[in-house]
């Protein structure tokens, strides 16, 4: 069985984030003690394509969603091409697989009045936490970055002389963003305010939990959740969708799509193209305002 050479494969030649490996990790570890308990096979290399539909079906039974089921099998489907390239295998048995059919989700940003009502009201503590959570919050709606990209800036990542952050995004890919001016001058406050703290870890994460060191995963939604809730009504208040809401309000105001993917760091535009729903409706209402045939008048 291959899945430890896959996994190091993943890692050190497709260098896929940690968080990723141990998905993989997983759902190949779960699909073998399927195989083990259900068919008594103990190599999931070498597997009919019978043993795999009755696990879809097993995780269909479970509750799971299409779309979660949909990200397994495209796990398992990455695991046989591993097996072809290294000749492990001649035909994989995903081969003739159809995914499940998914129910498309739209995911509904904040609108810009929200951010503008979070960001410059009087909603955040005048304390040391309450300038951390604010610039948590404006870092992540000014540049679009992830949850864990944010975490894992370093204080050399931040030039106020360049007026650039440089980011490690997923496959370590390295991309640059601008600093617009507003969000200088809260990471500049933040900044003071952090080496200020006794536990302040200098030449270390830009981004640092009161007792030093980089903050977690948990506080840093949990700081979104909380704050997005004083000025919104949406369920999913998420740092996702504070990145979701930075691609969007770009869009709405006729940035580039190139430019916008550049910035997420997307391998492709077909990720970005996800973003764009609330812009074409923008644009057709703007189109039915405007031309002479509209009507929207």
């Amino acid at each position: 069985m291959s899945i430890p050479r896959y996994i190091e494969y993943i890692t050190f030649e497709r260098k896929y984030s940690s968080h990723t490996q141990l998905a993989y990790s997983k759902d190949l570890q779960s699909f073998q003690q399927f195989c083990q308990e259900t068919f008594e096979e103990q190599d999931i290399d070498q597997l009919p394509y019978t043993i795999i539909r009755s696990w879809i079906i097993a995780l269909v039974d479970q509750g799971k969603s299409n779309r979660t089921v949909n990200r397994k099998i495209s796990v398992l489907r990455s695991y046989y091409n591993f097996l072809l390239r290294t000749e492990i295998i001649t035909v994989s048995p995903l081969r003739k697989h159809i995914p499940l059919k998914e129910t498309k989700k739209v995911h509904i940003p904040f609108s810009e009045k929200e951010m503008a009502t979070l960001l410059e009201g009087n909603h955040f503590e005048d304390s040391r936490k309450g300038v951390l959570q604010k610039t948590i919050i404006e870092l992540l709606y000014a540049t679009g970055m992830r949850r864990a990209e944010l975490i894992a800036l370093k204080s050399s990542d931040v030039s106020f002389d360049t007026a650039t952050l440089r980011v490690l995004g997923k496959r370590n890919k390295e991309r640059l963003i601008p600093i617009i001016s507003t969000l200088a001058t809260t990471l500049q406050e933040y900044q003071k305010l952090a080496e200020q703290n006794p536990n302040f870890e200098h030449n270390s994460f830009f981004i640092q939990s009161e007792k030093g060191g980089k903050v977690s995963e948990n506080f840093v939604y949990k700081t979104v959740n909380d704050y997005i809730s004083l000025v919104s009504t949406k369920v999913k208040r998420s740092p996702h969708m504070l990145r979701h809401s930075f691609a969007t309000h770009l869009l709405n105001k006729g940035a580039d799509l190139n430019a916008v993917k550049e910035l997420l760091g997307h391998a492709s535009l077909a990720a970005t193209q996800v973003y764009t729903h609330t812009s074409i409706d923008k644009m057709k209402k703007v189109y039915a305002q405007a031309h002479p045939r509209g009507t929207e008048k």
